[in-house]
């Protein structure tokens, strides 16, 4: 019995060795669509739906978790698009995130309003970088 705990517990330190992999379960579209557009819209949008309750904070404080550390999933291999620009605006998003989670923590929701100009810049800057035909397709004309 005890060769058997001692082999496993040489297995649980090379396993604690060993190198982290991270392993990507969705695509660029499925983080923004699924996770970043609606924690973003949690902090853009915070005056649609006031928090009321403990509730309603708690929810928003994850949010606001959420899109912070969806900037750390936008840097993993595989998915950062360079070391510079990318990088830099995945850490603005971390930021914001952390800041808005503080926010949140302490029910500021002026302290949120206030983060909806550099999450914008954030976005749109990206955006422009990135996502090919951002805010250069031509407008669509009504036929009547």
């Amino acid at each position: 019995m005890r060769g058997l705990v001692l082999f496993f517990m040489a297995g649980v330190v090379a396993m604690a060795q060993a190198p982290t992999t991270f392993q990507p379960a969705g695509t660029m579209r499925q983080l923004m669509i699924d996770i970043i557009y609606p924690t973003s819209d949690a902090i853009f949008y915070v005056d649609r739906d006031t928090p009321k309750n403990a509730h309603d904070w708690e929810v928003l404080r994850t949010d606001a978790l959420t899109l912070a550390e969806s900037g750390n999933l936008l840097m993993m291999d595989g998915r950062a698009r360079d070391q510079k620009n990318w990088i830099m605006e995945s850490k603005m998003l971390i930021d914001i995130g952390t800041k808005a989670y503080k926010a949140a923590q302490a029910k500021d929701v002026d302290g949120i309003r206030a983060l909806n100009d550099s999450l914008n810049a954030a976005c749109v800057v990206c955006h422009y970088q990135y996502r090919p035909g951002y805010h250069r397709r031509k407008p669509v004309i009504e036929v009547k």
